[in-house]
């Protein structure tokens, strides 16, 4: 886990257009639009603006005025599984979209156009894990990084990685580096020699209602400040905080049940 949204610009911004396969974007459909932008707001500082109406309202959650997630809207008669969902940067939607096909995975949206800000599917691997596919136009994605409120990492977590990461691979070019382990079964995801997500493969530690998913990470300047946040809002403390390498870290979900994990780098 590090620190991967691409070239940093100004004030901690990531303006560069990103190399295919990095991650881009993180999205949220939720079926209380206005009770979610409450909750994200006090949590994480965000601010929201109208985004894309294409599949429904939806907003774009912003920090310090620069774009770092979207929300939008459920139909109520569609009863989703509530997860974010992180996208991939692609110099080719369509084709992107169709390797994955080809491999074994599934096209559930698009791919369409989100008004001037670019060409989106959304896609689910063999597995079943979900994940977005993105080719910037007017809008080139989460837009800063390495601050409070910004997401910073994505893991999938999965039955094993052998299988699954050699679909990412050949959907989105990525080079893998696994580690070298009798039982930790964990691939990192690297474009351009810097790694940009993660594999685990957990076995049947996976959560049965869940299947395999993505999990995005958010930067918190305090992890247990912010658990407190998290239950003070209607949210719910899944993992508590615990220390890794790449800082302190806990697993929570949202009061529509939407799983995300928060890290305190070492500063």
């Amino acid at each position: 886990m590090t620190e991967v949204r691409g070239a940093a610009g100004p004030n901690g911004g990531t303006d560069a257009r990103r190399a295919p396969g990095t991650p881009c974007w993180v999205s949220l459909m939720v079926h209380g639009l206005t009770a979610t932008e409450e909750f994200y707001g006090a949590l994480f500082g965000w601010e929201f603006e109208p985004g894309p109406q294409q599949l429904g309202p939806c907003v774009r959650a912003l920090r310090d005025g620069r774009e770092v997630a979207g929300i939008g809207q459920l139909s109520p008669d569609l009863h989703l599984p509530i997860a974010w969902t992180p996208y991939f940067a692609s110099d080719d939607v369509d084709l992107t979209a169709e390797t994955a096909r080809l491999c074994g995975g599934t096209v559930g949206v698009g791919p369409l156009d989100a008004a001037e800000a670019g060409r989106m599917a959304i896609a689910s691997d063999p597995a079943g894990a979900v994940f977005g596919i993105w080719q910037a136009a007017a809008r080139l994605g989460t837009a800063l990084s390495g601050v409070p409120g910004t997401p910073v990492w994505d893991e999938l977590l999965t039955f094993e990685t052998s299988s699954v990461a050699k679909f990412y691979e050949t959907v989105f070019g990525y080079e893998e580096e696994p580690v070298v382990s009798a039982d930790f079964d964990y691939v990192t995801l690297h474009v351009g020699g810097r790694p940009v997500a993660g594999i685990h493969g957990v076995g049947l530690s996976l959560p049965r209602d869940r299947g395999p998913h993505w999990l995005t990470y958010f930067e918190v300047a305090d992890v247990e400040a912010t658990l407190r946040e998290v239950a003070e809002l209607g949210g719910q403390v899944l993992k508590p905080a615990r220390d890794s390498a790449h800082g302190r870290v806990a697993t929570v979900a949202d009061p529509e049940g939407a799983v995300f994990s928060v890290i305190q780098s070492p500063r």
